[in-house]
């Protein structure tokens, strides 16, 4: 059997790539949220959240979450920002 040497570019290039495609999904559920569960559109909410690098959509993601989390703000933040947003 042969396998891939394993090499770390590549594998972080992986990463990069199914993060991104995921930042790609939750975006596409957010701009179609009046056909999605509250669940679904929470849920890519944090992903937009935690994964986007523009502060206008991270911004609009967290208002959205406001509106349809029926938890405190706080409890929401920690939610989005494990760690207080950390690395």
């Amino acid at each position: 059997m042969t396998a891939p040497i394993p090499h770390p570019l590549i594998a972080a290039t992986r990463t990069v790539d199914w993060m991104l495609d995921r930042l790609t999904e939750a975006r596409g559920v957010l701009a179609d949220t009046s056909q999605r569960p509250d669940s679904l559109v929470i849920l890519s909410a944090r992903v937009v959240v935690g994964q986007t690098d523009d502060a206008g959509e991270c911004a609009d993601a967290i208002e959205l979450l406001c509106q349809l989390d029926r938890r405190p703000l706080h409890a929401i933040a920690v939610a989005a920002f494990p760690n207080g947003g950390a690395a």
